[in-house]
């Protein structure tokens, strides 16, 4: 017979055990009540447990002395937090501790069911290989410590912000966040913000019902319900309008969505991260994104470095591409030359990996003999390379026309970078669509 999995239960008001307790027992879950610290400490130190359930306030402490303890010395036992109701603050400080959730008093008990639920598939998940196209290639400290991050928040519910540049992928980080998590075999859902139009927006996350607006003319579910149980991964989040960001903080909050037309509220159980390669602080700053939503996404801040800072890592990048770019196109795969790879490792790539994938797509198709050269990488023609002598004043007849030329090299190489994404590639210079299409009308490149 299958021993039965333990969960231990602390808190000193005798009715919210109990209450836990038959919660638990029905569904055949074995339990262990503690009435503050020491007992909970002690409880710890005799059994295993698959999950901590914990009060905030304890008559000899408090629940992040806890979780604390339990992070030093039972680090694969999830904590989570029991907090007053509203006390967001309290929660935010449980989940950087390394809480795994939290739940509000009075206990929402389909809430808890699916907490526990999803703590325990912690202890079910299997470490299963990555393919190659989904896993972070490089060994280098930078990606060593990145990995550590990952795999440790990957055993938590907190929501998280993955800052980084463009192209540095940080939507494969959150990605692996996601398949190493109790949520992987639940949706994983990428949306990027900057890319739904803002009058769509509203509907788009939250659903609407048939006849709700012109057009409507069935029932449609939002980005968070196609999520259920899963994770829902916010890209360039620094993009969404002010009005949305009031209707995104409240969803996060109450764990609870309205359909645009619809009459009450959902309750939805998904996992939020984000992504911008914009400064959020800054954002907030300049007025343009909420305070109260930027503290609710980044609890917890991870940062993924640009390529530059992991140059060892450029080889093992390329020879992965150029295996892709051959098994794609049903051929060899190229080499690098010496010359070729001395170029990379000195390259400053603003564009990081995006930019070092476009840069070998191009080269492959270029190439003689399956050998990529240096020529081939065609650095000299990307303005990173050009130096300030080039900007000869004899060489400048006309202003406008030698600014126009430089502008659009770089909305070219935006795009090249982009795959041709023109709103990608107006995020990428920091501008709005609109002027993106205006530029690109005005330069004939439409």
């Amino acid at each position: 017979m299958t021993p039965r999995q333990k969960i231990l239960i602390v808190d000193d008001e005798p009715d919210i055990r109990e209450l836990l307790e038959i919660t638990l027992g029905r569904m055949k879950l074995d339990t262990r009540g503690a009435r503050n610290l020491k007992e909970a400490r002690d409880w710890l130190a005799r059994e295993p447990f698959e999950l901590c359930l914990t009060d905030m306030r304890l008559p000899d402490g408090t629940g992040l002395d806890l979780v604390q303890h339990i992070q030093q010395r039972h680090p694969n036992v999830p904590v989570a937090m029991i907090t007053a109701y509203g006390n967001v603050e309290t929660a935010i400080n449980a989940l950087k501790a390394g809480a795994f959730d939290f739940l509000t008093k009075p206990v929402d008990l389909p809430r808890l069911r699916e907490l526990v639920a999803t703590a325990l598939r912690l202890g079910t998940r299997t470490n299963e290989p990555i393919s190659s196209d989904d896993r972070l290639i490089g060994d280098s400290p930078p990606m060593q410590a990145l990995r550590k991050q990952i795999s440790r928040l990957a055993r938590s519910q907190a929501p998280v912000y993955i800052s980084g540049e463009s192209g540095t992928g940080k939507e494969l980080v959150a990605r692996q966040i996601h398949d190493q998590g109790p949520r992987s075999e639940r949706p994983f859902v990428p949306v990027n913000c900057g890319a739904i139009p803002t009058e769509l927006m509203e509907s788009e996350f939250f659903g609407h019902r048939k006849g709700s607006f012109s057009g409507a003319m069935e029932d449609k579910p939002g980005l968070f319900q196609a999520a259920e149980g899963g994770t829902l991964f916010l890209d360039e989040v620094a993009d969404l309008p002010l009005g949305m960001q009031v209707k995104l903080l409240r969803a996060i909050q109450e764990k609870a969505i309205r359909s645009v037309g619809g009459q009450s509220e959902v309750v939805v159980d998904v996992r939020i991260l984000c992504a911008t390669h914009k400064d959020l602080a800054l954002e907030v700053q300049a007025g343009r994104f909420r305070q109260d939503l930027y503290y609710r996404l980044n609890v917890i801040e991870l940062h993924v470095p640009p390529l530059r800072e992991r140059r060892e890592d450029i080889d093992a990048i390329a020879q992965s591409v150029l295996k892709r770019l051959a098994a794609s196109a049903g051929l060899p795969p190229a080499t690098l030359s010496a010359d070729a790879q001395a170029t990379l490792r000195h390259y400053r790539f603003p564009g990081n990996v995006r930019e070092l994938e476009n840069m070998l797509e191009r080269a492959y198709t270029l190439c003689e003999n399956d050998t990529i050269h240096a020529a081939d990488l065609r650095l000299a023609d990307t303005p990173a390379c050009r130096e300030a002598s080039d900007h000869d004043l004899a060489q400048v007849d006309n202003l406008e026309d030698y600014l126009e030329n430089i502008e659009r090299t770089l909305i070219l190489q935006a795009l090249e970078e982009t795959r041709w994404n023109r709103t990608a590639a107006a995020q990428r210079l920091n501008m709005s669509f609109r002027s993106m299409r205006y530029r690109l009308k005005k330069l004939g490149l439409e």
